[in-house]
């Protein structure tokens, strides 16, 4: 039997009659669900309910109810296993999600008839170095940023490609992004807007005290090391904008693309330029 795992925003508005239309319309077409147990238990959905970890072993795809960060959140717990992702919108902007409220029913449809695509997306894999251990590793599809804290402080990232010397940006923090992070935070720090289908990293400093830093695209295969050269304390490391850690002061930060791939269910025949012209019109 083809089993769903249902990844919904419990914060959404209408969640608990949509999940519930959704559940009913995948196990009247013989699919078995089964729900994160913490998300189960709170839509008292518990005889649907798995441990997370053992969620993703179970699923043949996954369907997120939200926006684009519940799909980023998915991203990174089903990666390793090549689960696909459909992700229905119930956020704003959406890029990553495919179906949208009003054609629910008709895109599951299609889905059902297997009348779809998969696009492949690169993600990062990005270590923390301390005194030359790794203290801890992070997975990401839109970005891993190093960033400073509450208080109004450059701080200094000494950045290098393989070992070759790029640059010691004087910032508020620097993005290392791939081709679908181009449209989040480094497109807010005027970064260029990449085409998903191609494979590279994209570094963005934010806020540079300087005429002269620039975004730099740079090859899937780089290596990016940044050292963190601030004299002061409560610099993070986020992770898609979702997971964060506290990083010290020569601290090592090491990017690379990841052996892991996002997979996106796409039912629309919509090219990447359709999607991007409507949603940042909206």
């Amino acid at each position: 039997m083809f089993t769903v795992g249902l990844y919904p925003n419990v914060y959404k508005k209408n969640l608990i009659k949509i999940a519930g239309g959704l559940i009913n319309w995948f196990e009247n077409r013989n699919y078995s669900v089964m729900l994160p147990k913490e998300v189960a238990d709170s839509l008292n959905l518990s005889h649907l309910s798995a441990d997370k970890n053992e969620l993703v072993k179970k699923i043949d795809v996954a369907v997120t109810l939200g926006g684009d960060g519940t799909l980023l959140n998915v991203a990174r717990q089903v990666a390793p296993y090549e689960v696909p992702i459909l992700g229905i919108n119930l956020g704003h902007v959406g890029f990553l999600t495919e179906i949208e409220i009003s054609d629910l029913y008709t895109d599951l449809e299609r889905f059902n008839q297997k009348d779809y695509s998969i696009d492949i997306r690169m993600m990062l894999e990005a270590e923390v170095v301390r005194n030359g251990e790794v203290l801890k590793s992070f997975l990401a599809l839109n970005d891993v940023v190093v960033t400073k804290g509450p208080f109004a402080r450059l701080i200094r990232l000494k950045t290098y490609a393989n070992e070759d010397y790029i640059d010691t940006y004087h910032a508020d923090g620097l993005i290392i992004a791939t081709p679908t992070g181009s449209t989040a935070y480094s497109l807010s720090a005027g970064g260029p807007i990449i085409n998903p289908d191609m494979d590279l990293l994209l570094l963005t400093p934010i806020c540079p005290h300087t005429l002269r830093s620039r975004s730099i695209v740079v090859s899937k295969d780089d290596i990016i090391k940044v050292k963190l050269l601030a004299e002061h304390p409560e610099i993070m490391l986020t992770v898609d904008g979702q997971q964060g850690y506290e990083l010290l002061p020569g601290d090592q930060i090491i990017v690379k693309k990841s052996s892991f791939s996002t997979r996106l269910i796409r039912i629309k025949k919509r090219s990447f330029y359709d999607v991007l012209r409507k949603k940042l019109s909206e």
